[in-house]
């Protein structure tokens, strides 16, 4: 208090009486503003979650398409987390729109990657398709680093990297206070262990979220569409896809885009045709 009445006398005696009645208007100005807006963030915050129970209630009552209206205003106000892209996925699902029931739980996908429910659906809104494309094989040690990748999320791995992180700063100090020969030596090799696994998981963990961000997948969202083998609709046709089928994106050239589908099969659609996950 006393520091306060301090700071405003010295104010006072160097910008004068004038100055400092317009400085507390403008401080007056900027607490109003941001209690209004602190006033305004809650409010916002309370009609999403108002608006999130309404799609609830809607969905539960089997209305589907009232549902659909409110989850997707949420998503486009920019909001999303994989509990609200899985809801979405199970609302166009029950509208029948397979494609876009697919497109949603992959994007769920890769918020929660091994959750149960998402994997799932995904699963049974995958066997409504036309297209059984068999998967190549791939080498034990591909699958055994596409388990690993996807054993967490982005949050998690970056989790583990500030826990392992947290570890290897204990154990550097533990290093630099004990005068205990053996200790220095356990601590300083334990230490540069832990440092390598935190660099590890914090590439994980940039990787994952580089991967959440990055669109490298899309679902056809044509009935049917003849892949080319060039970015031209008179090159020669290749194969035939339908709507719902999963594709890798490889490049973009002139509206057309170079893909790839599960068996190795590359050639080139029309970018209308494709919605990215």
């Amino acid at each position: 208090m006393i520091k306060d009445r301090l700071n405003k006398a010295v104010f006072f005696k160097i910008f004068g009486t004038h100055s400092a009645w317009i400085s507390s208007t403008f401080v007056f100005i900027i607490f109003v503003f941001v209690t209004l807006a602190s006033n305004s963030l809650q409010a916002e915050e309370l009609t999403l979650e108002q608006q999130y129970e309404i799609a609830h209630q809607q969905y539960n009552e089997a209305n589907f398409d009232s549902a659909l209206v409110v989850y997707r205003n949420i998503y486009e106000a920019g909001y999303t987390s994989a509990e609200l892209l899985y809801n979405i996925g199970n609302t166009y699902y029950k509208l029948r729109q397979i494609p876009s029931a697919i497109l949603f739980y992959e994007r769920a996908l890769k918020l929660a990657p091994n959750d149960p429910d998402i994997i799932h659906n995904l699963a049974i809104a995958n066997s409504r398709i036309i297209d059984k494309i068999e998967p190549v094989p791939q080498l034990f040690f591909k699958n055994w680093w596409e388990t690993f990748y996807k054993m967490f999320s982005a949050d998690w791995w970056a989790i583990i990297s500030l826990i392992f992180l947290a570890l290897f700063l204990s154990l550097l100090f533990i290093f630099i206070i004990s005068e205990n020969r053996s200790i220095r030596k356990v601590s300083f090799f334990s230490g540069l262990l832990i440092l390598l696994i935190t660099i590890g998981t914090f590439g994980m963990a940039s990787q994952k979220y580089y991967y959440t961000k990055s669109i490298n997948e899309a679902i056809v969202f044509t009935p049917t569409i003849t892949v080319k083998s060039s970015p031209s609709a008179s090159s020669v046709d290749l194969f035939v896809l339908h709507e719902g089928t999963k594709v890798s994106l490889l490049d973009e050239v002139d509206g057309w885009k170079e893909i790839k589908i599960a068996n190795g099969s590359v050639g080139w659609m029309p970018s209308e045709s494709l919605k990215g996950i």
